[in-house]
């Protein structure tokens, strides 16, 4: 095969048209909180075997956030926050989230 033939391959349908994954979703949920900084990490291999985990992955998340959202509100009341933006991602199969979330003016 050429080069110039190799483009011409199909490679699967483009990524505007591919499913989200949990991780995207997580993303795209929390940034309605307008966050200054944002980490969202699949920890999921690192719970292989144990309850909640599933071939494929995308169920044991840590996610790092800081937001002005968060000024003014306890550690309990941040937490909440995330939790209920990514209720639908609970129900669908997220089985466990370690949240490190933070006020704007913490470092």
């Amino acid at each position: 095969m050429r080069a110039w033939q190799a483009c011409l391959i199909p490679h699967g349908p483009p990524r505007y048209m591919r499913p989200m994954s949990r991780q995207d979703r997580i993303r795209s949920l929390l940034s309605s909180l307008e966050p200054i900084a944002l980490e969202v990490i699949d920890e999921s291999h690192q719970h292989h075997g144990h309850s909640g985990w599933r071939e494929g992955g995308e169920t044991h998340y840590r996610v790092i956030i800081r937001a002005a959202a968060f000024d003014g509100l306890s550690r309990v009341e941040r937490h909440r926050r995330v939790n209920a933006l990514l209720a639908a991602e609970f129900e669908s199969g997220l089985h466990a989230l370690a949240v490190v979330a933070r006020a704007s003016v913490e470092p």
